[in-house]
């Protein structure tokens, strides 16, 4: 194959890959709407960062079940 039709598909193949992640972003946000309504984004700061917080509580089997049992 000759240099420009390798620049020719490559060009094509970076085309087709923007294309793909604009088609995944809208897919993405039609599809992963909440019927609820959208989050507040104050809201979704706060959990992710309390996500990422040290862990308190570590979760045992044998301690679940103790509470449970009582």
């Amino acid at each position: 194959m000759t240099q420009a039709i390798l620049e020719k598909i490559n060009n094509s193949i970076l085309e087709l890959k923007r294309e793909t992640a604009v088609l995944r972003s809208f897919v993405v946000g039609t599809v992963g709407r909440d019927e609820e309504g959208e989050y507040r984004p104050e809201f979704v700061k706060e959990i992710l960062s309390s996500s990422k917080d040290e862990k308190v509580f570590v979760f045992k089997r044998t301690d679940f079940l103790k509470k449970l049992r009582s």
